[in-house]
Parts: structure tokens; sequence; C-alpha cells
């Protein structure tokens, strides 16, 4: 038996396990499967959380999940193990999950969604991790194992909603909402591009951080509620080009009014719920709207040349221990986070 074998015995994992909420989640401990010949065993570093991650652990997401579940989407960690017939990664390789395991490179397909982690499949929150090889992308030598874990959803998805998809240009102006991981990561990589950002926020604390990091305009949606108008005072009555839309129907209406002739809203969040849309704007005014669900490996690849490029770091609010989960989720539930929350595994 290797070493790398020895190390693997015992898995500790938070599991859902029919039961929804935050404190039903249960600290599990199991014995470790062998690899199949294309697996890679992962000795876990970090992880980290997004909406989507407690939405499915209180059972608002989806509750017919398959049970017993481990949570979350995104972490990164150490190849410990590797089948006999892996060749992608080697023991001792710094890696990142991708969030659909199978959804390598091209257009999104439906058979995709069956390999999303933490949802469909077993995710990330557990001390060791069992994946395909394909399933992963090495990360930066710069980036911690905290940075790293907060890519795979949130970043993949920003990178998707303006680069991949919006190919946003210099001089473009881009609009993005609230000061959550996918919202901030728009930020970076719409001044990576040279675009004007504008960003929206109840908290007015918050939206100053957001301008130092680069954000060109900020508008409290408290204070300002009917806020597109102010997008179009800030335009010279034009729009933007392009909106990173987190709120789904509740705001997609003044988005819609935001959006400049012939410009593109990435649809990513469902945030202030749903509600019943006129789609003539989108008729009227030549919109694109487009649903992004996070993206592919290849996309994930592309982005991290250019964050290694300019050297990026993602937005930590926090980082909590394997034995905080439960409060972990419950700093998301506030609202009070700026940028990501990551559990330090080991």
């Amino acid at each position: 038996m290797s070493t790398a074998t020895k190390a693997a015995e015992k898995v500790k994992s938070y599991e859902i396990d029919g039961d929804f909420g935050i404190d039903a989640l249960k600290l599990i401990e199991r014995p470790a499967t062998a690899l199949g010949p294309n697996q890679v065993r992962l000795k876990m570093h970090a992880a980290s959380l997004n909406y989507r991650d407690l939405m499915m652990v209180k059972g608002d997401y989806n509750r017919k999940l398959p049970f017993p579940l481990v949570p979350l989407s995104d972490g990164a960690g150490e190849v410990i193990e590797t089948g006999s017939e892996v060749s992608r990664v080697k023991v001792g390789d710094r890696v990142a999950a991708t969030f659909f395991q199978k959804w390598l490179s091209g257009p999104h397909g439906p058979e995709y969604g069956k390999s999303a982690l933490g949802g469909a499949i077993n995710g990330m929150l557990a001390n060791q991790v069992v994946l395909h090889e394909d399933g992963m992308v090495q990360i930066p030598d710069y980036m911690t194992y905290e940075q790293a874990s907060t890519l795979p959803c949130a970043a993949v998805t920003a990178w998707h909603a303006l680069i991949s998809s919006g190919g946003i240009k210099p001089g473009d102006t881009v609009l993005t909402m609230g000061t959550g991981g996918v919202s901030l990561f728009a930020l970076e990589f719409a001044k990576m591009s040279g675009a004007r950002i504008i960003i929206t926020s109840s908290s007015d604390e918050k939206l100053e951080r957001a301008k130092a990091l680069g954000a060109h305009e900020v508008i409290n949606y408290k204070t300002t509620p009917d806020w597109e108008k102010k997008v179009l005072e800030l335009t010279n009555k034009v729009g933007v080009n392009h909106v990173v839309e987190l709120g789904g129907a509740g705001t997609l209406e003044r988005s819609l009014k935001s959006v400049i002739v012939g410009g593109q809203i990435s649809l990513i969040g469902v945030l202030s719920g749903g509600g019943e849309i006129n789609p003539m704007p989108i008729l009227m005014k030549n919109i694109c709207v487009q649903g992004i669900f996070v993206g592919s490996r290849e996309m994930f690849e592309h982005m991290l040349k250019a964050m290694t490029l300019h050297k990026s770091k993602p937005i930590i609010d926090s980082v909590f221990k394997f034995d905080q989960v439960k409060d972990a989720l419950r700093h998301m539930e506030s609202g009070a986070h700026f940028g990501k929350i990551v559990i330090k595994i080991s």
C-alpha cells in the first residue's frame, strides 16, 4: 500500500441527508474508496461558498437531491493519489475542481448538468475528494489554496458573461450588481478589459470599497431605488453595453431600461425572486439576454491565463475553519460579506 493510499483511509465530509437547514448539516466519517483508472484523489485545503450552496443546504434550490450529498461546488487541493491511467495531473500538483465535471469545452449541453458538483454529484466540503482527472485545472503558483478555491463558480461565471460570451471591449460600460463574488470578479475582468464600471449595492461602505478596487461609478439602490435612471444619467442617456444581472426578475426590468440598444444582459442570479417580465423592450432595443450557468473547463483555463498575467487575486471576505462551516453559511445568509467566504480545510 502506497503512502498516498494510507493517507486516504478516512474521509471526513459534511453531508445533507434528507433534512434541510444549516443546523441539519452532518459531519460524517467514512472509509475512502479505491480509485478508478482515470480518477484522482485530492487532499482538500480550502473550499468556498456560493449563494447556490446556501440554497442547496436550506432546500431552496432543489429538494430532490441524491442523498446523502456532500455540498459545495468550489474547492482547491493537492493531488495525493492518481489512478493507473491518469495523465493530466500528477501527485503533488495544486488544482481546483471545475463546477461541471464533464463540460470541458464548446457550448453548454444538457448532459453537463448531471456533473455539477455539490448538486447533481458530491461536492467539495470534505478533507479528501475523488474526481475524474478531466474535472480539474492546475492553479497558478502565486495563488494560495484559499484564493484558488473561490474561482470555479463565481469567477468562471463572470468570465463567461463578460469575456467568453460578452466580448467586452475597451471603452465599453459594464453595470454589475452587488459586492458578492460574481460581481467583484466581473469588476476585475471589466477593469482588465479597459471597460468603464458601474456597480450597485445597498451599502455605502461596500460601494467605497468597490471604488477602491476600480469601479468608476457607484449607485446605492436603497437610497436611489430608481437606479436605472441614474445609470442613464451617467451614460448620457445611452445606457450601458453590458449588464451582469444578478437579481433576476426583481431587477431585470430596470436592467432592460439601463442597457444600450443592441446591448447584452447576462442573466446569472435570481436573488430578488421571480415574477413576470414584459419582453417588449428586448425586442424594441434588440437586446441579447443570455443565461449564464458557470462555464467550461476551457473558459476556466483561459481565465487563469489572464489572471496570471495580471497577478489578479480574488477578494476574500473571511476565512472559517472546517469546524465552523455552519457559522460560514450563516455569515453568507446575513449578506454582510464583501467578496468570497472561504472554508480552510487543512
